[in-house]
């Protein structure tokens, strides 16, 4: 089982939220018209993979602390330390969405084009990556970078909405 990503941009996590609302949680991405402008990957989670195309860009070592974020779905408490006391708990079930520190928006967006595909060779080679293709994943880091593109030049946040 894999998780499905989908990384957007918005004004801020109130709006984030807002929508998510209306939507149950839902994809803002998802079935009928986009809410937000973003971009849908599989697999992609913020804090391996997306932070290894960021190692890739910025040519450094993976971290776990890398791509900086911050839940703002689900809105209920987080679980105490003995975890949450309902298997249909929001943390536990998802979605989640994480507002991207604007430091990564700025790394993707300051990407040239003609620089995607040696990047996008250097991300493949992650063990995590294992098996994918440059040919496949170019197209996929090309569409980020774009949107990061568009949330700097609009002065957005970028978001992770996550799912298994």
């Amino acid at each position: 089982m894999g998780a499905l990503t989908d990384y957007f941009r918005a004004v801020d996590a109130a709006s984030v939220v807002e929508t998510l609302g209306r939507a149950d949680g839902g994809s803002p991405l998802g079935a009928g018209p986009p809410v937000f402008d973003g971009v849908e990957t599989k697999h992609v989670d913020p804090t391996v993979v997306l932070a290894m195309l960021i190692a890739a860009i910025r040519q450094v070592q993976w971290r776990v602390d890398l791509v900086e974020q911050v839940t703002v779905w689900p809105t209920s408490p987080v679980p105490g330390p003995d975890g949450p006391e309902d298997e249909d708990d929001p943390w536990v079930t998802g979605p989640w969405v994480s507002e991207l520190d604007p430091l990564v928006r700025d790394t993707l967006a300051a990407v040239h084009d003609s620089e995607v595909p040696t990047i996008v060779a250097r991300w493949v080679q992650a063990e995590e990556l294992h098996g994918a293709r440059a040919e496949d994943m170019q197209p996929v880091a090309a569409e980020i970078v774009l949107l990061a593109r568009r949330a700097l030049g609009a002065d957005e946040r970028l978001y992770c909405w996550m799912c298994l």
